[in-house]
């Protein structure tokens, strides 16, 4: 009795953050993916979308997304976060979720050095980003210590970013990731992940959105079970990309 009670309460607001400039490689499938395996399960969900000049109560999120955008509009978002930047950063302080992409991921640290210009991010994380001679594009397959299958997606990108001590997301398996040298993807600080897969990353891998829906639920109920889904078809998928680029 008591796990259908805590079934009928559960709810998760997702904020998607300036998905008008920051949507360039098909955020929005990421958030789809996140409603769709929440309503499976029967947790109740909703999407805020947040345009630039919005109010954002953070505490009423439990997960936020930050998408890729061009370096032209990054200029124009970082002008904004620094009108936010006092509470994103009291939210993932307070463990709140967030999955950052490409663009999203740049903007956490705290620069990004470009051709153009130096784009101010919201020092989240310790991380920081310079543009780098060419871009780095192509399937990657990532090994992380947070999953036990391979996370799989596509990059493209100009920066490379340096996180310093910080957590990676994964290994490299196949692909360029942080940038050329380090052979590691991304960052996890708390409860945040910043990636540069994008394809779009959670559709193609679906514990990497369990893990979001799960912190989200553990930060908001002090639990995080989550019912099991059949995923045969994602991993069959997975397990294609894994063996065609890696094996």
């Amino acid at each position: 009795m008591e796990s259908s009670e805590r079934k009928e309460t559960r709810k998760i607001t997702i904020g998607h953050l300036y998905p008008d400039l920051l949507n360039l490689y098909g955020d929005r499938g990421n958030i789809a993916c996140l409603m769709q395996r929440c309503i499976w399960r029967g947790i109740e969900a909703e999407t805020v979308e947040f345009e630039l000049n919005d109010q954002i109560d953070f505490s009423k999120l439990d997960i936020v997304l930050l998408g890729g955008g061009s370096d032209r509009e990054q200029m124009i978002v970082c002008q904004k976060l620094k009108d936010i930047q006092e509470d994103f950063k009291n939210y993932v302080e307070d463990n709140g979720v967030v999955i950052a992409v490409c663009g999203g991921y740049q903007l956490l640290g705290k620069y990004y050095r470009t051709e153009e210009g130096l784009i101010e991010g919201l020092d989240l994380v310790d991380l920081y980003t310079e543009q780098g001679e060419g871009r780095l594009i192509g399937n990657i397959v990532l090994q992380s210590e947070l999953f036990e299958t391979p996370v799989v997606g596509f990059e493209n990108h100009g920066g490379r970013t340096f996180i310093g001590q910080n957590r990676p997301f994964g290994k490299v398996l196949h692909g360029y990731g942080n940038e050329e040298n380090s052979g590691c993807e991304g960052v996890v600080y708390k409860n945040v992940i910043g990636t540069y897969l994008h394809g779009p990353l959670l559709p193609k891998n679906p514990q990497v959105c369990d893990w979001l829906i799960a912190r989200a639920l553990e930060r908001k109920y002090g639990f995080s079970e989550l019912e099991a889904l059949d995923d045969s078809q994602e991993l069959e998928a997975n397990r294609y990309i894994y063996e065609r680029f890696v094996k």
